[in-house]
Formats: C-alpha cells, structure tokens, sequence
C-alpha cells in the first residue's frame, strides 16, 4: 500500500517575508494620530509656585499628593470646586473624566515631608501622599515624536528614491543612470545547453567557438588569433537567437550580463549614455566576460543625416556612446558582446563593422532536417502514441520557426487534453498544424446548400489541377469547413527550394487560379470567394515581371530594393515601362487561368467526383486524390531532400567507418568525432553550393509597396475568403 501523497508537493516553496512598502508608513502615522488622540488620559495640568501650592493644600480641595524624589516635584489632583477657581472656565468644564493637576517645584523630599506632617497637625485635609520617580522619556515622546517621524518619513523616502538599501538602484531616481542588466556570475547558469536548441548547426559552431575561446585561450593566441569582439545574431522572429544567447549563458564559465536594447531608453536625458558606461564598467571588472544586448535595433538604429529633421538626439546620443564603449579610444579586452535583432537592415553602419560586431550569425528558419530535431526536443515532456509521424509533422510545417514548432505541440497537448486522451495522437497533432496555420474552426457558421457546394468546386478545383502540375506544391488535405476567416482550404506540403525556376512560380499561379476557373466551368459564374486567390496571383506575377526579370518583354530587369529604403512615392521606371508591366502582368495572369481551364476540362470527371466527395465528406486527404485521379507522377520536392539527406547521411557513415579501420582500434573515439564533423559540413557545401548562388530577395519581407512573394513556408494554405 503507497503512502499517502503530501497535499504540498512544492520542492521549493516560498518563504514567507515582510516587505516594507508605503502603506507601513501610512499605517504608522495613523497609529501615531491615534495614539494621540485616545491614549492621552484627558487631565488638565497647571504648573503653580510652591506658595500657591501650599496655599491650595490649606483650603482642603486637593486630593491625592504625589512627590517625584527624583526630580524634586510635587503633583496634586484637585477636587471640582477649587479647579474651577483655579482653572479658567474654558479650560475646565468639569466634565466627567476631566481630571485637574497643579505642579510645582518643592525644595526637597524630605522638607515637604516636613510640610505634610505640619498639614496633618493643623487638621488641614488632603488626600493620599504617593512618593514616585517621575520619567521624562513620555513628555519627550510626545515633544519629538512628530519630529522624529517626518525624519524617518524623509529617510524612507529618500531610500525608495535611491532604489533601496541593497544598492541595486535600477529603478531609483537617483540611480537611474545605473545599468539595468541581469548578471549570471560564473558558474550560474541558465540551465539552458546548446543540447536544449535543436538544428541551428551553423550557428551554433560560431557561437561555441566563442565560448571555447574563452575556456581555452591559448589554443588560439599561440596562433596570433584574437577573440572576436562581437558577435550579432541576425534572424526572423522565433528561429531561436534568445536560445542561443541563453544556452551561451549556460555553458560559459564566465560572468554573462543580458538585458535589452529598450532598458538603455529613459524619459531622462542622458540616462541612455550613462547605463552604457556604467554596464561596460561593470563589465570590465569582470572581464573576461559576455554581454548579451537583445533587440539592440532599440538603440542601434542608423543615426539620421539632418539632426533638425526628425531624428532622436537622446538616442543617437545612446547609440555614440555604444560604439565609443565598444571599439573606441579606451581598451575593452575581455568583454565579447553578444547582440540579436530581427531587423539588421536598420542598423547604424558603424555599429555592424568590425571592430565591433566581427561577425554577422545568420539564424534561418529551420529546415527539414532541423525541424525533426526542433520537433524531438519539444516533444521530450509531451506523452506521444506510436501514431505520430515526426517526419510527417516536419514536412507539413515548411517555413514554420522554432517559436512556432513549440507552439504546434503545446496545441495539439491541450487538443488531446480537451478530448481526455490518455496521449497526444497523431490527429492531435494535425489539428494543431491546421488551428495554427488555418485558424479555429467555425462548424457552427450557417452556410446555404448553394454556398456550400460552390465552396466544393472552388476547393476542388485547387487540387486537381494542384495534382496534374509538375511544380506544384503536394496536397495534404482538402476542406470545405470554415476555418478562421476563410469558408474552405486546401492545405499543401510547401516546396522547400533555394532555387525556384519560371515554371514553378507559373504553376503556382496556375494552381492558384484554379478556384475560380472551376467555378466558371463548373456553375457559369463566378464569386468573391476567389478574393485571396487573385490577391497572391497578382503578387506573383508582379513579382515575375519586376523583380526577377522573367519577362519576355522585359528581361532581365530587377526593381527590387534589397536595402529595404525602398523608393518612396516615386518609381524606379516610367508611365511607357509602367504600361509594359501592366500588359506583362495581364498576360501572365491571363494564360495561365486559361491553363487552368483546360487541366479541368480534361479531368472534368474526376473534379466532379472530387466536389461532390468533397460536399459529403466535407474534408479529403491525399489519399482519397490517389483513388480518384491515381497516383501523382512527379517526385514532389520534400522526397528529393529526403533522399538525398540519407545518401549523404550514408556516405558520411562510410567515410567514418573507413577511417576507424584507417586508424586501427587504438584510436580513441573523440579523436574521430571532429573529423566527422568537418566531413559534415563539407558535405553540405558540396551539395547545396550549386543552390545557394541565388539571391535571396524572394525570401525576404520588406516594407516596401509590394513584397515579392516567399515561397518558404507561405503558400501552404489557399483558402476562399468572405
């Protein structure tokens, strides 16, 4: 029999502490008013001579006598009547529980002992004699305490303004220059390893040359090589550069200050310079350390040319003194600065050049290989079934970043939860796949019969023509249940290409159109369904004609700005090369919508099969295309990849196999891993190095008028808009 389980299973729990805030203040003041008000015992005191005191005493209307031997005074109560005689009336009233006193000085105890005895013998009446030390602390109490308190108000006040006893002063009035960053010291991690961020190979052999250079340094320096002096980690947003910066915190045995590009901005003037020196002060005294700035596009951001023309002159003051800190005329040996941004084409010149950023870590959304991994590691605390297919999750999620692989499994664990699994299944997980690309579903949105079917022939026609294109993306689903804010969607497994040829893009137009060319086919009309559908082909064919120079009529002419500073109100070209585009543009949408047209009418059965198919079952998978149209002739791209992965994963094999038996048994194991390594990455270059010498200005997303269209991860999704 187990034991009975602790309500608190808490390893850690909280300790209970007192904080002093400013309401303890408030409540002391208002105990002290109190104090004030009902503590006092309501008496009434007149300080007389000693012959107006004995005077007093010899009408017989005073009560009880006290005599403080200490001090060398006499105290007596006085009854109603005489303390209406002695008293003015609007300082006796003679209520209850007024009690009237005289004092006076008296020469000494033992002489108005004297004068009691003479009272007593002359019959004069008078209460008890009480003979008492008198303390002095209550009257000074009272005298200085108010005093006393506005001190300590002061003090505390003035503490809260400096930012504490401890020091730290962040958020102090009078430390607002101070640094704000967090500082792990040495052999504080983070608990974060490079083990924890999947993929990111490149990167990763970058950044832990770093830390290797700070473990080792005379590795290097017998070489003549120096530390490089920073490092800038360059990305989209959730590909993981906060990761790589925590996992360096993690594994560097030296001290490591992080904060963010934001901390260095304060309403206060001059406040941004002063938290830059005193952060790299800081830094020098622990040096040789690491600085990790995040989002430094905060503070870094190009200084502009007129200084009366918009520009920030607290922040470029900020940025000045950032360059000057990190490469200026004052050594800075030891501190190697780590920085992370998503926008590395708006930062300062000086800031990227070497010196000061030494080298530029691309940080790419993953790729096939590296999503499998991201998808291991999130799933090591998720409870799977033997239904999941990581491979399978890898290749629907193209263009997915880490941020959101990690989201994709959170998803499908609440989905599972939602509908008391016992473990997260492989539908869980495709679930979550499509709430994240597609949006939550809407099965109780009312759509009419006529709507319905429309949406089945719109949906259908996408993937029959989708399924007779060589370049076409390969199709996963096909659904007509409204979903975020499209009423139908065809998911599909995007083509992960560095190199996208004419004929892709123009079958991905053809592909696109296909909706509305079946719904004229099918019904004679047509509708706004086909809203998103237009909106991408136009993009695209835009981008064919301006940007990538495939136009017949006008080749080879780019008017893409890769700088992203674009062209302003104005165009690079004419009204006559304007019209040219135009015309281009229209002929490139047009003949492919009559493409479109003539792959359903050759297929006219099966695209009605699949409608009405679609109309019952209202969702098709790949599986039921191959029953319909058989199967699909073309190798899609994700297969191409996989296949060549395993031959260079078997070739790498080999060659490590064959330099063990080069070797002999003797040779130790790490002796070989670094080899393995290098052969590695060899290896990728001399397969990928025929794909990377296109420029990548297809994949990058500018705030320019119109953006060429990325063919990593979007397109995955065609929906039918409202």
């Amino acid at each position: 029999m187990s034991s009975p389980t602790p309500l608190n299973n808490n390893p850690n729990p909280k300790k209970f502490k007192i904080g002093f805030s400013m309401y303890w203040a408030y409540a002391i003041i208002i105990l002290f008013l109190l104090g004030m008000l009902y503590v006092d015992d309501t008496s009434i005191e007149k300080e007389v001579s000693y012959t107006k005191f004995k005077e007093y005493v010899a009408t017989g209307g005073v009560g009880e006598i006290t005599v403080f031997s200490n001090t060398n005074k006499a105290e007596a109560v006085l009854s109603d009547s005489l303390a209406r005689s002695v008293f003015k009336e609007s300082q006796y009233k003679g209520d209850k529980g007024t009690i009237a006193k005289i004092i006076t000085d008296i020469p000494s105890a033992d002489k108005f002992e004297d004068q009691i005895d003479l009272w007593n013998q002359e019959g004069v009446k008078h209460g008890e004699v009480k003979y008492d030390k008198s303390s002095d602390y209550g009257s000074l109490l009272w005298s200085f305490g108010p005093i006393l308190l506005l001190v300590f108000f002061w003090f505390f006040m003035m503490r809260r303004m400096s930012g504490g006893a401890s020091g730290g002063g962040a958020g102090g009035v009078f430390n607002v220059g101070k640094s704000k960053a967090k500082m792990f010291e040495k052999g504080e991690g983070t608990n974060v390893t490079f083990k924890d961020v999947a993929g990111l190979s490149e990167a990763k052999t970058e950044i832990r040359e770093i830390v290797e250079f700070l473990r080792n340094p005379q590795r290097y320096t017998d070489l003549g090589a120096k530390i490089p002096k920073g490092a800038l980690l360059v990305g989209p947003p959730g590909t993981g550069k906060t990761l790589l910066a925590k996992a360096v915190a993690g594994e560097a045995n030296v001290p490591f200050f992080s904060m963010s590009g934001s901390d260095f901005v304060e309403m206060f003037v001059g406040v941004g310079a002063s938290r830059v020196r005193d952060l790299f002060r800081q830094a020098k005294e622990k040096a040789p350390c690491i600085v990790f700035i995040d989002e430094i596009d905060a503070v870094g951001r190009a200084r502009g040319k007129n200084p009366n023309m918009g520009a920030n002159d607290e922040r470029e003051n900020t940025l000045n003194q950032l360059l000057t800190e990190m490469d200026g005329f004052g050594s800075n040996s030891g501190v190697i600065i780590l920085a992370a941004t998503n926008r590395a084409d708006i930062l300062d010149k000086a800031l990227l050049r070497a010196g000061r950023f030494d080298r530029q870590i691309n940080v790419d959304l993953p790729e096939l290989k590296d999503r499998i991994e991201v998808f291991k590691v999130h799933l090591r605390n998720i409870k799977t079934d033997d239904s999941v297919d990581v491979d399978l999750m890898a290749r629907q999620t193209a263009g997915f970043c880490g941020a959101d692989i990690a989201n994709v499994c959170n998803e499908a664990a609440l989905i599972a939860a939602r509908g008391n699994k016992k473990a997260v299944d492989r539908d869980s997980f495709m679930a979550a796949i499509d709430r994240i690309i597609g949006g939550l579903e809407h099965s109780s949105k009312i759509i009419s019969d006529d709507e319905k079917k429309s949406i089945a022939i719109h949906e259908a026609g996408h993937a029959t023509v989708s399924w007779f294109l060589k370049y076409s993306n390969e199709m996963v689903k096909v659904s007509i249940v409204p979903r975020g804010m499209a009423l139908g969607a065809a998911w599909y497994m995007p083509e992960e290409r560095q190199i996208t040829p004419k004929e892709a893009l123009l079958d991905q137009i053809c592909m696109t159109l296909a909706g509305r060319a079946a719904e004229e086919l099918t019904t004679g009309q047509i509708s706004t369904g086909a809203l998103n559908d237009l909106e991408k082909v136009t993009k695209m064919a835009y981008a064919i004609v301006v940007y990538y120079g495939m136009s017949d009529k006008i080749p080879n002419v780019c008017y893409y700005d890769s700088t992203g500073q674009a062209y302003g109100f104005s165009k690079p070209y004419g009204g006559e090369r304007a019209k040219q585009i135009d015309d281009e543009v229209s002929r490139i949408i047009s003949e492919q919508y009559e493409r479109a047209k003539k792959i359903l009418t050759e297929h006219k059965e099966g695209h009605a099969k699949l409608a009405e198919t679609l109309l019952t079952k209202e969702v098709m998978y790949a599986e039921d295309l191959v029953n319909i149209f058989g199967k699909r002739q073309w190798k899609s791209r994700t297969e191409e990849i996989m296949e060549l992965q395993a031959a260079r994963d078997a070739k790498r094999l080999a060659e490590e196999n064959a330099a063990k038996e080069a070797a002999g048994e003797s040779e130790k194991p790490h002796e070989a891993e670094p080899s393995g390594d290098a052969a590695d990455s060899q290896e990728v270059v001399d397969v990928e190095v025929s794909e990377t010498t296109e420029s990548t200005a297809a994949e990058e997303k500018k705030d320019t008028g119109v953006t060429p269209p990325p063919y990593k991860g979007d397109g995955s999704k065609d929906s039918e808009s409202n």
